[in-house]
């Protein structure tokens, strides 16, 4: 059996619905395609979020963040449509995305979107002595 690239993102339950907790996941791989130029462009992406009912399956975020790769895309827009299609699978408390691409043409891009479930209210930072 082949993998192949995939635009379907898979979840399973929160483990632990009643606590706010975060999940933080590193992808320093993803790629996508100058829609200009064609040529490719590189990024490290940084998501976080607070979990709801469900929480994103991680080789289905790898297979997600795999299907990019020939795509043409505006840092910007692919950026914002990354986090659209995960809220929409996991419809999270709430949730961050960072994409901080690397230089082309003597410039670096670094793009954060955010969502946040309007019912949600975020706990106090907590700081120790």
């Amino acid at each position: 059996m082949t993998t192949q690239p995939s635009k379907q993102l898979e979840t399973f339950e929160n483990p632990n619905k009643a606590r706010d907790y975060t999940i933080r996941i590193q992808v320093p791989e993803f790629t996508c395609l100058c829609p200009k130029t064609g040529q490719p462009d590189f990024a490290e992406l940084r998501l976080e979020y607070v979990p709801d009912e469900r929480c994103v399956e991680l080789k289905s975020l790898k297979l997600y963040v795999w299907s990019f790769r020939d795509e043409g895309a505006f840092h910007e827009a692919v950026t914002n449509r990354i986090l659209e299609d995960l809220v929409k699978a996991t419809a999270p408390r709430f949730m961050r995305l960072t994409a901080e691409f690397n230089v082309r043409g003597g410039v670096y891009t670094t793009v954060v979107v955010e969502h946040r479930d309007p019912q949600w209210v975020a706990p106090e930072e907590v700081k120790l002595p």
